[in-house]
């Protein structure tokens, strides 16, 4: 059976979403919402419609799940809630410090219109996630260290925008490679915020602009750059766009510990990503889960989930007895 699918928001990672539909064939991109013009959007996808957001909740009857692909500032504390009571929902939500209210807002709604909502899918929180915990089930006695970059944060990006006389920004976390090397020697190191990344920034400027005080304003930024060694470059607009234009990320989670009566043997588990663009790679996880979201709700469940509660085998394309085939 074929799932339909609804994207609700079409930025770079409803773009991507898009994609994803295209290499899941038991996947169908039914529609995609917007808070834009539609008449302003062409899908990639031939006679797929744009509607307004205002419209969602009238296709109800015609969506499987609806992939939320809206911010996690403002917009999906509000989107998920309100469209989990008549859809069957993944949304990327990644404030974690906040996921344990996002969950409880989501599960009383789903619950309410008996649908399932997936919360906080991606690489992190989501993949990362799920390897750190496994990390932690198998090396209870360990460590764990989660490393990001060498990739672009279009959150501190946009940071470094908002401030007077910046035109446009990219800002690099980059992990420090001795800490990298100090966690995968399996010394457990005791590691600070400084220490384990630094961030680079390139800025392009408007004209006459005050460089002096805009790379102060830059490295002082409270909850952005202020822990962190953060190096500033001013460039032209014309390499901005020329060297700068993608949206790669990465990262590792590792895990070390030890086994043995006398904890006399060491081991490191690590995990790692190298992606040319994060909300593509963000997109083919939540495409994944939109399946799990669906198969949970036809098996009669409801209520909000995370990665942590999902087994893999609801994520493939794959029958269970073609799975099984995969672990001889």
């Amino acid at each position: 059976m074929t799932i339909k699918i609804g994207i609700a928001g079409y930025g770079n990672l409803g773009k991507g979403v898009e994609c994803a539909i295209r290499h899941n064939p038991d996947l169908e991109l039914s529609a995609i919402f917007t808070r834009r013009d539609p008449a302003s959007i062409t899908p990639l996808s031939p006679g797929v419609k744009v509607y307004s957001m205002e419209e969602a909740i009238s296709k109800k009857d015609s969506i499987d799940v609806m992939i939320l692909c809206s911010g996690s500032a403002v917009d999906l504390p509000v989107q998920t809630p309100l469209l989990a009571r008549y859809f069957n929902v993944v949304d990327s939500f990644d404030t974690h410090a906040r996921i344990p209210q996002h969950f409880e807002a989501v599960d009383e709604a789903a619950k309410e219109g008996n649908k399932v909502g997936i919360i906080s899918v991606g690489w992190d929180p989501g993949m990362f996630s799920l390897n750190r915990l496994y990390g932690e089930a198998i090396l209870p006695g360990g460590h764990d260290y989660t490393f990001w970059g060498r990739g672009v944060s279009q959150g501190h990006s946009d940071a470094i925008r908002r401030i007077e006389g910046v035109k446009d920004a990219r800002q690099y976390t980059i992990p420090v490679e001795g800490a990298l090397l100090a966690v995968r020697s399996g010394k457990n190191p005791e590691l600070s915020t400084r220490e384990k990344h630094t961030r680079e920034c390139f800025v392009v400027v408007e004209e006459n602009a005050d460089l002096d005080r805009i790379r102060e304003e830059i490295v002082s930024m409270p909850n952005y750059f202020a822990d962190y060694e953060t190096t500033v470059h001013f460039i032209s607009e014309e390499e901005l766009n020329r060297d700068h234009r993608g949206i790669p990320h990465g990262g590792f989670v590792i895990r070390t510990g030890r086994t043995g009566w006398e904890d006399e043997n060491s081991h490191v588990v690590e995990y790692s990503l190298k992606l040319d663009s994060n909300p593509e790679f963000t997109a083919s996880v939540l495409t994944a889960y939109a399946r799990a979201a669906y198969r949970l709700n036809k098996e009669g469940q409801s209520g909000c989930k995370t990665v942590l509660d999902i087994a893999p085998a609801y994520l493939s394309a794959f029958s269970g007895k073609e799975l099984r085939g995969r672990l001889l």
